[in-house]
């Protein structure tokens, strides 16, 4: 008999079937303890103070790359938002997004000489793809299209420790095509384990943008860092528990005091007394040169600021004061139209009310001010206002109480959606939104 043919060959021919079973159940335990909200949250103050150190020694500007980066940004520091999708860096998917353009970084690079941009990723990289790629081809794109005599910006920069010369050439001999879907900025790299000061210029002719990446690197199991957990912040709609950023913020001390067993009903109070408050109310954003304003739902208690309301919502308005009779009655438009793709496609019929509420709205010298809501101020509500600024607004933003003369395609949507997350920039209308917008704008291309 063959000596080695009796020895164990798994972990579960070691162990008595009950024995096994006890030493999975343990592993799932522990797992779930250290990934804790409460290690989730620790990690994130951890990594906040480096990203406020980073600041501090840089004296730059901090951008949230939403939507993990706001998580490690105190409120009073972040100065705005920006959307760069890893996605739009992954591996043979390279992309410049003329979708969501982040135009409005410029404004702050502007003014403030450069900026850093925040994110995060989980345990395995050390900077996220959007850092280390996506931004990069943005600086390149963006250069070729403003700074067309400065033909030294228009070389694509990435960190070598991450992205390999293949890639990188690869990368850029895609540039020109990008350029012409769609300029000096200079991308640079800081982590927690190391910087690209060899990347940095000094010229006055090039102003930085900073990425930085908030978490350390973890090379082995979030079991062996004593509760750290790399990208804490990312992916948050799997365990936050509907607590946001700028929640935490603001209960920072209280929320990183509490234990485990007492954290989910916390978070749940915290929740219903900051929706109780009218803390809501005031959020809507107007949308650049037009009288258009994008907000969430609770902005409709409101209404004597607006001259005509359109809320998506599968439930009524909600209405601050129903029975003062004083209070000025504002037109309003109820799409039936939830949250998620469902309420996305249920759009595609609604949007068709539109024209006939505008022939009720009061004929002015001036654009009606109209406030567009849904449950996040972020997707259908944003799709509603793409629609109107395509139907009733020509090249220069003028209103007219009819459909304008315009002729109404994919690029004049892109444009006009442009223009909305400019002003607002954590708009961000779903494919299913955008595709119900585009079949009824563009039925026949539908």
């Amino acid at each position: 008999m063959n000596a080695t043919s009796s020895l164990p060959t798994s972990t579960s021919s070691l162990l008595l079937p009950s024995a096994s079973q006890n030493f999975s159940s343990t592993l799932s335990s522990l797992k779930r303890s250290t990934l804790s909200i409460s290690n989730r949250l620790y990690s994130i103050h951890h990594d906040s103070v480096f990203v406020q150190d980073v600041a501090s020694s840089h004296d730059l500007p901090l951008i949230a790359n939403e939507r993990c980066g706001s998580w490690y940004i105190p409120p009073e520091q972040k100065v705005g938002s920006a959307y760069f999708k890893s996605t739009d860096g992954h591996h043979g998917e390279w992309s410049f997004s003329t979708r969501r353009l982040n135009l409005q970084m410029l404004d702050v690079i502007g003014r403030c000489g450069g900026c850093i941009v925040v994110d995060s990723t989980r345990r395995g990289k050390s900077i996220p793809d959007a850092l280390s790629k996506t931004i990069p081809i943005w600086c390149a794109v963006i250069n070729r299209l403003l700074f067309g005599e400065f033909h030294e910006s228009h070389d694509l920069h990435t960190p070598e420790e991450v992205v390999g010369e293949s890639e990188h050439a690869q990368i850029e001999a895609r540039l020109d095509g990008f350029v012409d879907d769609a300029e000096p900025l200079h991308p640079s790299w800081i982590t927690p384990d190391f910087s690209s000061p060899q990347h940095l210029h000094s010229s006055t002719e090039y102003r930085e943008v900073i990425c930085c990446t908030a978490s350390r690197r973890v090379i082995g199991t979030e079991a062996s860092e004593n509760g750290y957990i790399q990208g804490a912040g990312d992916d948050s709609e799997g365990w936050s528990h509907g607590l946001t950023p700028a929640l935490y913020w603001k209960h920072q001390q209280q929320l990183l005091e509490a234990v485990d067993e007492d954290m989910l009903d916390m978070i749940q109070r915290l929740i219903i007394a900051y929706k109780c408050s009218n803390a809501e109310c005031d959020d809507a954003v107007n949308i650049g040169p037009t009288n258009l304003y994008v907000g969430i739902i609770t902005s409709a208690m409101q209404p004597e600021l607006y001259d005509g309301m359109v809320i998506c919502s599968d439930q009524p308005p909600p209405t601050s004061d129903p029975g003062n009779k004083h209070r000025k009655r504002t037109k309003t438009l109820h799409l039936l139209c939830g949250d998620g793709k469902l309420g996305s496609r249920a759009l595609r019929s609604q949007l068709s009310r539109i024209l006939s509420f505008f022939n009720t709205l009061p004929s002015k010298n001036k654009p009606p001010k109209l406030l567009f809501a849904c449950s996040t101020g972020k997707d259908l509500s944003v799709g509603v206002a793409l629609t109107v600024l395509c139907m009733f607004f020509d090249d220069d933003y003028n209103f007219t109480l009819q459909t304008s003369n315009t002729k109404i395609d994919k690029p004049l949507i892109r444009r006009r959606l442009a223009c909305i997350t400019t002003a607002k920039p954590d708009a961000n209308p779903s494919r299913s939104t955008l595709q119900s917008v585009h079949a009824f704008l563009m039925p026949r291309e539908a």
